[in-house]
């Protein structure tokens, strides 16, 4: 385990704590078990999800940084624990899409399951008060968010990491639906921040279609526990 140590909190969001170290430039994440769905108004506890997802975000953060894409991790610290740089977040979502679900379906009239080739990257102000809204190129250069070459340089890496994880988790028999990224300035770099897990990717079993991730709390599916478990063992697995 790294030496350096947890200093004081600096910061605590639904699933992660964020703690100052001694180095300027570096905090520890926590991930926490609790779960939250709908800005918050669906409350409730999974075990162990949060070493289940500090496992798979170090796992596809590597998988990444192996790609040539630059993140926010220095290292995995224990099981709950990440270390990473400390990063100014960009206040804007990004969501890409291989297949139809979720607010795509609720807002545009797409079949659930609909094939989306070319996939889709959209944007939404990361804003609980209200309701992350999706937004346009125009509006976070207004909302003075992020300038437009980085929303251009945030738009082509979330299409870059896309591939690379689509494919990777097809090897794991899983169908990458859509995920969150987040990404953060760092010394006049963006690096892509947050996790990666079954909190924020949507991810189906390639045979059965049976849905490995944050729905199965969203929508009361049951077994949210053995889902985040499962998605953890293929991974695991692919790692040996």
């Amino acid at each position: 385990m790294s030496a350096i140590q947890k200093g004081d909190l600096l910061y605590e969001g639904k699933a992660k704590k964020v703690f100052l170290t001694s180095d300027p430039d570096l905090v520890i994440q926590e991930f926490k078990d609790s779960a939250t769905a709908f800005d918050g108004t669906k409350k409730d506890t999974i075990a162990s999800k949060g070493i289940v997802n500090n496992s798979i975000s170090c796992a596809m953060f590597k998988l990444l940084e192996s790609k040539g894409i630059k993140t926010h991790l220095v290292e995995k610290l224990d099981d709950r624990n990440m270390l990473v740089k400390r990063l100014d977040i960009m206040m804007v979502e990004v969501i890409a899409r291989n297949i139809a679900a979720g607010s795509l379906v609720r807002r545009l009239g797409f079949t659930e399951g609909q094939i989306l080739d070319p996939p889709i990257v959209e944007f939404f102000l990361k804003d609980d008060a209200l309701h992350d809204p999706l937004i346009n190129d125009q509006h976070a250069v207004h909302l003075k968010l992020a300038s437009m070459d980085e929303l251009n340089h945030i738009r082509t890496k979330a299409r870059e990491i896309n591939e690379i994880m689509k494919e990777y988790f097809l090897t794991l028999n899983l169908k990458l639906v859509d995920f969150k990224l987040e990404f953060g300035r760092h010394k006049g770099e963006i690096l892509l921040g947050d996790e990666i897990s079954p909190d924020t990717c949507r991810l189906w079993d390639v045979e059965t279609g049976k849905k490995l991730d944050k729905d199965r709390f969203r929508f009361d599916l049951g077994d949210v526990e053995g889902a985040y478990q499962e998605v953890l063992k293929r991974v695991v697995g692919k790692e040996g």
